[in-house]
């Protein structure tokens, strides 16, 4: 499967901005991706081993929250884009 790296992440993946992965389910192309980029993992992951609240997943444009988050089965051909939630707001 391909997954998409944003801009913000890409110094711990070589600025590789797309990867092809091997893998059944989301959680499985996320322990590849982390296998593969180690210093990625502090950017996805708490110190509680869970995916931050922050990083939102989305395969071929579904939020994955509404799938069956990391155990959502993927096939090749799928994608699996990175999005972290941006904070902030307008300044006046």
């Amino acid at each position: 499967m391909t997954v998409h790296v944003p801009a913000p992440l890409r110094p711990f993946t070589g600025q590789q901005a797309v990867l092809e992965l091997p893998a059944r389910t989301v959680g499985e192309a996320l322990t590849e991706l982390v296998s593969r980029h180690p210093e990625l993992r502090r950017q996805l992951y708490g110190e509680d081993g869970r995916l931050r609240s922050f990083v939102n997943l989305y395969l071929n444009d579904q939020d994955i929250r509404s799938l069956q988050k990391e155990a959502t089965p993927v096939r090749e051909g799928d994608a699996l884009s990175i999005v972290p939630a941006v904070a902030g707001g307008l300044k006046e």
